[in-house]
């Protein structure tokens, strides 16, 4: 028992000086609510009120608490820690990181009180041959990688066209990428063939960035002095060059061939790059990153490929936090939770880039209790660690944030003569 103790009042005192990083220059109860928040999502493995009051273990009435987190959330996400935040993910990825950008949705199919609740399609219930609609919320997400290839979110909204004053889902796409273009002057991103429009082609040239794209069957493509559609130039086209790359989990044989072109976009030229894998179509990647050699061509199938670590974000995100299981109703309250809840995504993080022999990791790693010793993505049993060593803690972090209250002074009567 004592060995677990050690190890919850280390990880408590890590989660903590973690969050101060981006709570400098708040209020005493900011900086509190912001320890509370952070630290009861790990400790509860939710981001329900309730279960995150639950591991706070105070003394109030659990009501009174959930009614304080819930005021914090009303007043949106500080500007200074998001601020904080940023400045913290510049020092932690390399100069040119790879940049993935997505979306993802939040279905409340029994909500009727949740602020600007709109119809997305759900992703785990459609498919290629039909489309499944429910209430819910639009998430447009991009993600840093790491040099070790951990994902640390630099921006994450939740919006939804029933807004007041919506303008588009690419309007929040393009602040997204201008977020990201501002924050490291220059990085690769990597997007899927949803983002095939030739305003992204456009703002992507003009901010001067690297990217590759999935383009579409039907997108049209200038070869030698002729436009065609980008599914022919695939049936002129034959992979010689052999590789692997990895997604679902697995790894698959591809053969990859490479093309210069234009898109109606820019007018400039670019490089298709095609990936033949199992299916009947090939991948149909464009590029603006000069090839040379056939080392480049794998490193461009290799890096839109590891697109798949935003599926595995959103995934985990869902499952270990139940991100669509959230009470709060205001919008500006939903968006703050989810800043709270892209924070415990980075702390998990924090832990994945610890070497191996780490003493906390170990422990954490030991506590998931794991089948696989190895893992590409190990955000799912980090955070099981992190549940099952907060588990044995018998108090949250109230005493980590002691009242400055003056001393008092011993009382003296007058002396009557």
């Amino acid at each position: 028992m004592a060995n677990f103790t050690s190890n919850t009042y280390t990880l408590k005192r890590k989660i903590l000086t973690f969050t101060a990083k981006f709570s400098k220059g708040l209020s005493k109860p900011k900086r509190k609510f912001l320890a509370d928040i952070t630290y009861g999502m790990l400790a509860a493995g939710s981001c329900i009120l309730t279960d995150v009051v639950d591991q706070l273990h105070e003394n109030s009435k659990k009501v009174n608490t959930v009614e304080r987190l819930c005021r914090h959330l009303a007043l949106g996400i500080p500007l200074s820690s998001l601020k904080s935040y940023l400045k913290w993910v510049r020092k932690t990825v390399p100069d040119e990181p790879i940049v993935l950008v997505d979306d993802t949705d939040i279905v409340k199919p029994n909500g009727y009180e949740f602020e600007a609740l709109g119809d997305v399609r759900d992703g785990s219930e459609s498919n290629s041959n039909k489309s499944v609609y429910r209430k819910g919320y639009h998430v447009t997400e991009a993600i840093a990688l790491t040099k070790k290839g951990n994902s640390i979110s630099i921006f994450s909204k939740i919006h939804s066209s029933y807004e007041k004053g919506y303008s588009s889902t690419n309007t929040i796409t393009f602040d997204a990428i201008k977020r990201a273009a501002k924050l490291f002057g220059k990085a690769f991103f990597v997007m899927d063939r949803g983002y095939d429009i030739n305003k992204i082609f456009l703002m992507l040239e003009e901010l001067k960035q690297n990217y590759v794209i999935r383009i579409t069957r039907g997108r049209k493509l200038f070869f030698h002095n002729k436009w065609i559609s980008a599914s022919e130039l695939c049936k002129r086209r034959k992979g010689k060059i052999k590789t692997s790359v990895f997604y679902d989990n697995k790894e698959h044989t591809a053969y990859l061939s490479h093309v210069k072109v234009k898109i109606i976009a820019s007018q400039k030229n670019v490089n298709l790059v095609l990936v033949y894998v199992v299916g009947k179509h090939p991948r149909m990647l464009v590029t603006n990153k000069d090839i040379y050699s056939k080392d480049d061509v794998i490193s461009i199938a290799n890096t839109y490929y590891s697109r798949w670590r935003i599926e595995e974000y959103f995934r985990c995100k869902k499952q270990m936090f139940k991100f669509e299981h959230f009470r709060v109703r205001k919008l500006e309250a939903i968006n703050a939770l989810n800043f709270y809840i892209t924070i415990a995504m980075a702390f998990l993080a924090v832990i994945a880039e610890q070497n191996e022999m780490n003493a906390l990791k170990v422990a954490i790693i030991k506590k998931a209790d794991p089948i696989k010793a190895k893992v590409f993505f190990s955000f799912y049993r980090i955070a099981k660690g992190i549940r099952g060593i907060l588990a044995y803690a018998k108090e949250g972090v109230r005493h980590w944030f002691k009242p400055n209250r003056p001393a008092y002074q011993q009382l003296r009567l007058p002396m009557i003569a």
